[in-house]
This record gives structure tokens, sequence and C-alpha cells, in this order.
């Protein structure tokens, strides 16, 4: 099995503190952290259960507590060491985190009967935390215990009509809570608390830049590679992209990327990853043209567990063949990003306390022996993005919407042919080309075509035809876990809808997806 190894991690400066947050079961927990890093702090998600020696240990510039959906006095519910108030930390606790906070301290907390649920008007008294906002803010709330006494020492900063006790602070121990969540763009003036706390009160310097991230990143790799040899495999999206410029720039010409085009992709995206790593940024690439191998293994084959399947798995076989070819290759790159960090954990903390090592670029082979390098283990997806930018790597694949590893494969219902291929290939082009020239593509999750192998009667030139329908699928979304269909302008579907009918034979129909997620999905297949 492929070995992750971890990068060297130089002594940390005063500015490379991290920002702690920790996730005590909120649903807002990772949330918390990418708010941190958009006020430019870096930010880790830590579970519960630490000690206050480890917490020292890692000598972080602050500690934010999630919310939570127990009570503090439920049996089995998360809990801190106690000790971990007295390290002297900047502590900021959410909602639960808040609750859990007051109790540890001396504080009471109870279920008064006035629970609180969406939007709350705040009338504040400025403390640290409110410092420099109205005197009455609108905060998302989502309680239903609530803190009647205040820790000793605290002072009450803010209330609402159904909690007296809002906010408070312990400006001498440096300890503060606020019932309500920051975090979630419902509370207007969220981001200015947060960026109140990690400024003022915690003295954080907003140094977690794209142009930080790429120098640390560079020195990190050049220390782990030496003068080895390095593989990536290079898929075209964004994550495999940016994974490959940071390396290349550590280390040149020791990097090889490989590029397997399987037939599947979108019209000239082939092309346009050539061009841009072989010609633009001068990596070494190898282009494996290898259309009529995964055709031909797709042959007669409509479910689409098993396209997925032979697409990954021949996507393996391919690679294999190209790594035995380049020789003794050390190092294997992968755009693993914290989100698969956190998420693969499986932990008791409902964080990552176990760090697997994710086969996400290809999946590649598990029996593997390269070591994995994987720069951007510590980002999230809208830090990529810009630290792509920040490498010049060019918008069209920096904003690039997700697309599923077996391609047009599984937007093709039924069997994939060559001719299908063609008319999906260029259904998806002309919607893509629409969607931009309304200006909509950023504000997007996904939009694309769906081809499903049927037909249906039509009329052209006084004639009839029987031909494919063309389903368009546009979907807006946080991060794919839920989505909602985009309610499109009636004119872009319109241009959309009569380009696909008159630029494409064999087609004489289009539909628009009308449905979210849940209940559907926002691929078909």
């Amino acid at each position: 099995m492929a070995q992750v190894v971890p990068l060297p991690t130089p002594e940390a400066s005063p500015e490379e503190r991290p920002v702690l947050v920790v996730d005590l079961g909120g649903q807002y927990s990772q949330l918390i952290a990418r708010r941190v890093r958009e006020a430019r702090v870096y930010s880790e998600l830590v579970g519960h259960r630490l000690s206050a020696s480890e917490v020292a240990a890692r000598n972080p510039a602050a500690l934010i507590l999630s919310g939570g959906p127990a009570s503090v006095y439920a049996e089995g519910a998360p809990d801190l060491d106690t000790e971990i108030f007295d390290l002297g930390i900047p502590t900021l606790g959410i909602c639960y985190g808040m609750q859990l906070m007051a109790r540890d301290l001396g504080g009471i907390v109870e279920r008064t009967g006035a629970s609180e649920f969406g939007k709350a008007v705040l009338r504040a008294s400025h403390g640290e935390l409110l410092e420099g906002l109205p005197d009455e803010l609108i905060v998302w709330m989502s309680h239903r215990d609530s803190v009647v006494a205040a820790p000793t020492g605290a002072d009450v900063t803010a209330s609402s009509p159904s909690t007296p006790i809002a906010v408070f602070e312990d400006r001498s121990r440096r300890l503060y809570g606020v019932q309500f969540h920051p975090e979630v763009v419902h509370t207007p003036h969220g981001q200015e608390i947060l960026k109140n706390f990690l400024y003022e009160v915690a003295g954080a310097p907003p140094t977690w830049t794209p142009a930080a991230v790429i120098e640390e990143q560079v020195a990190r790799i050049r220390a782990t590679v030496g003068t080895e040899r390095v593989l990536c495999a290079l898929s075209g999206g964004v994550d495999s992209a940016v994974a490959a410029l940071l390396v290349h720039k550590a280390v040149g010409d020791q990097l090889t990327c490989v590029f397997v085009d399987h037939g599947l992709l979108r019209e000239n995206e082939a092309e346009q990853v050539v061009e841009t790593f072989g010609g633009h940024f001068h990596v070494a690439l190898v282009h494996v043209q290898a259309q009529k191998r995964f055709l031909t293994r797709l042959a007669g084959v409509s479910d689409p567990e098993d396209k997925r399947k032979i697409v990954g798995e021949e996507f393996i076989r391919v690679f294999e063949e190209e790594a035995r070819k380049l020789g003794d290759v050390r190092f294997l790159v992968q755009g693993t990003l914290y989100s698969d960090v956190i998420e693969s954990g499986g932990g008791e903390d409902g964080v990552a306390a176990l760090i697997k090592s994710h086969h996400n670029v290809g999946g590649l082979p598990a029996d593997m022996r390269m070591e994995l390098v994987e720069p951007l283990r510590l980002l999230f997806k809208d830090e990529v993005r810009r630290v792509g930018e920040e490498l010049g790597l060019p918008e069209r694949m920096v904003w690039r919407q997700p697309f599923p590893g077996p391609g047009l494969a599984i937007r093709i219902i039924g069997d994939v042919t060559e001719e299908r291929l063609a008319v999906l290939r260029r259904a998806d082009a002309i919607l893509l080309e629409e969607i931009r020239r309304a200006d909509l593509y950023r504000e997007l999750w996904q939009s694309f075509a769906v081809l499903p192998a049927i037909r249906s009667v039509g009329v052209q030139g006084d004639e009839r035809t029987y031909a494919y329908p063309v389903v368009i699928r546009a979907v807006t979304s946080e991060d794919a876990m839920t989505a909602d269909w985009a309610r499109l302008p009636y004119d872009v579907l319109e241009a959309i809808s009569s380009r696909v009918i008159n630029e494409i034979p064999g087609v004489n129909r289009v539909v628009y997806d009308v449905s979210s997620k849940p209940p559907a999905t926002i691929e078909w297949e």
C-alpha cells in the first residue's frame, strides 16, 4: 500500500501558530475552521478529547469551541479537560461550547423553556467581541439550553429577549462565550465578531495567504523529495493541477505528470490540459491516448456501477504501464484536501483522529510502492483555487466545476458509444458557452448535459423526427452534500435549447431537471 510521507514541519513562528477549532459534535464545526481561514488565520479542526498538555504542546494562538446538539448535562455529552481553561489561551465558546465553558467555570446552564431557533435580535453593551458593531445585531440562534448565570469574573455584554446571557467575556482570563452562531451567513456581522476575537483578543496576525502557503509547501516538498524523481497522475481537475504545479515549482524537472485521456472528457478538455502543462508551464507530461481502449471496455455496458468500476480499473492499468516505462520513481503526488483528511478519520471525536491515504487522483492502485506527497492536505477547496490563481493556473482550470472521474460515461444513460459521446460532448459545450455568456458559471456548483439513450418524436422541416432528448442539469450548492436546482433565466434556457436542437443532428428535444438533492443526486448516475 502507498505510504504517506509526512512533510517535515519547520519550527513554527508566532505567526504560524494555529487556531484550534475543537469539534464538540456541531454541524458547523468545519465551517468555523473555514471562517477562521477566510480571516487569513491558519486553523485546524481537532477532537474534544485532547488533554490540556496536548493542547499546550500545539502552542495554539487561540481555541474555538464549536456548537453541538447535546445538553451539557446529558449522559455521554462531549466534554473537555477543564485544565485547558487554565492555560491562558484565548478561548471562544460558540453555543454548546459557550455552555460547556460556563458550566466548567462555575456558571449555571439550564433548560429554561425559552428555546431559540433562527434569527434573533441582540442588544449589545459592547465588549471586545462586539467592538465597532451596531447596538442591535441580527444573529442566528439554535439552542434549547441557556446560560442563566455567568461564571464568576465574566461580564455579560449582550442579550436577546429570550436569552439574557447571549455573550459573556472574562477578559482577565481571555475566555469568551457567544450563544449564537457567528460562523453562519445568517449572522450578518458574524465574520467581524470572529475577526475581533482573532485579531484583537488573540493577536493572531492575518498571514495565512496563498503566497505564504506556496512558500511553505515548496520548502517542505524540497526537504522531503530531495533529488528523487516524482510522478503525478494529472486528471485535469483543479486539485491535481495545483498539486502538480506546487511540486513542479519545488523540484522542477524531477516531476513527470501522466495524463490519461480516456476519451470521456468534455470538448477540448484534453487539449487544454496538454497546452497548459506541456506548453505554458513546461512540465514534463506523458499524454496517453487511450480512448479506444476505454470505449472497447465499455461497449454494451449500461449499468452505472459497472461503468465506474471499468473506468477506474482501466485507469489503474494504464497508469501502472506508464509508471513502469518511467523506471524507478519513488514519490507520487496526490491532491488530497483537508476536507478529505477530516472526513476519512471516522474517529469517535467526529474528526480525523486517524489520517488515511487518499487515492483520489484517478483511483490509484493500493499496492503501489511509491510514497505519497500531498501538498494540499492542509487546504480547503476554496484555498486550493486561490493558490492555483497565485501559481498562474488559467481561470478555466482554477474555477472548473466538479467533473466525475468516469467522465461522460456516467452522463450517458445507457450504452456508451462514439456517436452518443459526440452528441453529449457538443451539447455540454453549448450549455457551458451559454452559461458563461450569461456570467453564471461561477454562481453554479455544477452545470452539465445528460444524454438518455432513448428517442422521442419531433417535427423538423415539416418532417417527423425520432431523435435524442438532451437533459440540462444546473445546481447551486455549498459543499455538494445538498443541492438546489438553479433558477436559470428563461432566456438562457431558451438559448441553450435553440442551439442544441439546431446545431446537433439527432437531437430534437431539450428538458430541464428541476429536482434538488435530496431526493435526487447531482449526477444522474
